[in-house]
Order: C-alpha cells, then structure tokens, then sequence
C-alpha cells in the first residue's frame, strides 16, 4: 500500500470519526429547559407525597365527589373511535383525544377552577396527558386511576350507594 493511500484512508477515517463525535454530541444532547421544568415538578413528588397518590382520582373519589354535588370535569382523551363505544355523559364532561389534547384551543375548554378527571382506557395515556398537564399550569389535572375499565368494574358494584334516581 502506498504512503498516499495510507494518509487519504486515515483522513477519511479522521473524517468519519470527528463527524461521528460532532453527531454524538447532538444526538444524545437533550432540552436543558425543558429538564429543569420537569425537575421543579417532580422534585416536589418526594416518597411522602408519594404515598398520597397527588395526581390520582379514583371511581371511589369520582362517585363521592358526585354524591357531595362537586363541580368538576371528567376529561376522556382516548381515541374518537374509542368515544364512540362508551364515553362518560357527566354533565360538563369534555371529549378531547390526546393527539389533539395540546393544541391551543383545546387547552382553552379545560378549566382552571375545578378538578379535572383526566381518563383514557386503562390510566397510561391519562398518566402521560396529567403531568404534561400539570407541567403547563394545569394543577387541578388528575389522573382517573384505572380508567374506563376501572370506572366500569367499579360503577357496576357502587353506583346505587352514590347517585340516586
């Protein structure tokens, strides 16, 4: 091999390299802002506060804050397709699905004064839909644990007790 071809192949692998730790950096660089806005909400959430459960709502809550003639909103993000099979007809409930949840005029219908009960089928996507929630302003954003399925095993078995006729 000639001493040309040997300089030209450790340049071009000198090349790779450099753009290879140049990307690198990028790629594995994350939103310093962002980070510290999740910081300032998730420091708050130490095991005490855990324990509380802060941003849960349960049926059993739901059905007492019924019962106790409570103002609040029960926010159904699941999928248009979803909403159509059984969606919640509690008087002020809001049906925005998740992918359209953040857009600005969505977040205009959500209140600021009275609890939201964030529910999607099972809890995961309420739980994501919450703290990104919480993490815009929205402190009264709760996610109703169990979902749908939750709400509907629950409702069957209590539902007498809480809401009369």
């Amino acid at each position: 091999m000639s001493k040309y071809l040997q300089i030209f192949q450790m340049r071009i692998l000198l090349g790779i390299a450099l753009t290879i730790f140049i990307f690198s950096g990028t790629l594995f660089a994350y939103d310093v802002e962002l980070a510290k806005k999740f910081d300032a909400m998730f420091s708050q959430l130490n095991p005490q506060v855990l324990t509380m459960r802060p941003c849960q709502i349960t049926t059993k809550d739901i059905l007492d804050m019924i019962k106790k003639n409570e103002d609040f909103v029960i926010l159904d993000i699941r999928t248009p397709a979803e909403q159509k099979i059984i969606a919640p007809v509690w008087k002020g409930s809001l049906l925005i699905p998740m992918h359209e949840l953040f857009k600005p005029e969505n977040l205009a219908k959500l209140p600021k004064d009275k609890k939201i009960a964030v529910i999607c089928h099972t809890g995961d996507r309420a739980a994501a839909a919450t703290i990104a929630l919480r993490a815009i302003g929205f402190s009264n954003a709760f996610q109703f644990k169990g979902g749908m399925v939750e709400l509907a095993r629950e409702i069957g078995r209590t539902a007498t007790e809480y809401v009369k006729d």
